[in-house]
């Protein structure tokens, strides 16, 4: 049966949606509210898919330890203070999250869509570089490596593939660059791309499927007929549909409002410098674990990533927090200094964090024909391509491939 889908959102997950929605015969819109050329966070991330990330966030020890980071600016995680009645909402529900047992509860669920994403991006037919090395987690301490062997001990629990390497063992995975690790535990499920051909795949992609672009449009509201939403209202005019999935990271937040969803989410500004001529390319993505810095060469070039900024919508560059990804990386890449990053024009993105950790992927219950997938956090290009596919199963009205009851749209209704 042929329908009319209206995509709020033309990131990864958007374009995901589209693609699936497409190829199902259904006649697509997308509606975003920048132009055909856009940097946001689908583009300038650190390319990496990672069911090796199956922890959310809100983990044990989470608070204790932002606490201590958010008055150091160059930190991995870092509160712009400002009196925000929305930021102390989302930090009281994260507190109540980061517990064992809401852990436990939503690693299984992380893994299943990791992996379930993983499958479609091997078979959703794009040409991209996608690179199935695996990834390092780098470790500069003892203490920091038993912890990440304790959770390869996790990771092989729930199937997953891990190793854990002593420094020489380390070096010997990639002879090609110098490190100061004193070990590393090796997920070789994990893998990376080039995000930004990626994108422009997918984009082809639909495009080539006769989905329809409305560009430079912000959406300020619906038109709605009983508990079915008949339109969007935007600057460009109303966009009738059948179907409409709300998937625009941080920004879905003002249309939530507009159908009365409660999603909190919070802008994680994320950061990172891309080198054209790196003096030593890695073979593999990695994360340095104490400076939570994510590496990952991407063609002949090197992405440097990383830090957790909460600072509202805005996306100015905080040159200190670029000082601390500077600063980090010749810790565990000994061949690099600073001075390599000078002249680099850093890119910022702001990451849709959600205070569980858990991403919403789901039907709104109050509503008959509005899906949201969104809150994606660091996991963002990991879980797009499954989120699209997954949405387009809820559209359907089929019983999706992953079990979503934690990732509900409405669990933080009151």
């Amino acid at each position: 049966m042929s329908k009319d889908v209206v995509v709020v959102g033309a990131g990864v997950i958007g374009l995901s949606t589209a693609l699936y929605a497409a190829q199902r015969g259904w006649r697509v819109t997308v509606v975003d509210r920048g132009g055909p050329v856009r940097d946001g966070c689908s583009f300038g991330n650190a390319g990496m898919i990672v069911p090796s990330h199956f922890i959310p966030l809100a983990a044990p020890g989470m608070v204790a330890l932002g606490l201590k980071w958010m008055w150091n600016p160059r930190s991995p995680f870092y509160i712009k203070p400002r009196l925000d009645l929305g930021l102390l909402r989302w930090g009281v529900e994260f507190w109540k999250a980061a517990n064992q047992k809401q852990v436990d509860a939503a690693a299984p669920v992380l893994r299943d869509l990791s992996l379930y994403s993983k499958h479609c991006f091997q078979t959703m037919g794009l040409k991209f570089d996608h690179v199935q090395k695996g990834l390092l987690m780098l470790c500069k301490e003892q203490r920091t490596l038993d912890d990440e062997a304790h959770m390869a001990e996790k990771a092989r629990a729930l199937g997953l593939e891990a190793v854990v390497l002593d420094s020489a063992e380390t070096a010997k995975t990639d002879p090609s660059v110098t490190m100061d690790v004193c070990g590393s535990v090796l997920f070789p499920g994990d893998s990376h791309l080039t995000p930004g051909n990626f994108m422009a795949a997918l984009q082809s992609a639909v495009e080539e499927l006769g989905v329809k672009f409305v560009w430079s449009t912000e959406v300020n509201g619906v038109v709605a007929e009983g508990r079915r939403v008949r339109s969007l209202t935007t600057s460009s005019g109303e966009i009738a549909g059948d179907e409409f999935v709300i998937c625009g990271g941080v920004w879905s937040q003002a249309l939530a409002k507009a159908l009365t969803l409660a999603l909190p989410m919070q802008a994680g500004k994320g950061y990172s410098l891309t080198m054209e001529q790196p003096p030593q390319l890695p073979a593999f993505c990695s994360i340095c674990t104490e400076a939570r810095l994510a590496v990952t060469p991407m063609g002949g070039k090197l992405r440097v990533g990383g830090t957790m900024e909460l600072a509202g919508i805005d996306s100015s560059i905080n040159r200190q927090r670029v000082g601390g990804i500077t600063q980090a990386m010749p810790k565990y890449f000994p061949a690099f200094e600073s001075k390599h990053f000078e002249g680099i024009k850093p890119w910022s993105g702001l990451r849709p964090v959600s205070p569980d950790g858990m991403p919403y992927i789901g039907a709104a219950r109050n509503w008959r024909n509005v899906v949201v997938a969104a809150g994606h956090a660091m996991m963002g290009l990991s879980l797009g391509p499954g989120t699209g596919s997954l949405v387009t199963q809820i559209l359907a009205r089929e019983k999706t491939e992953v079990n979503l009851e934690l990732c509900a749209p409405d669990r933080f209704m009151r």
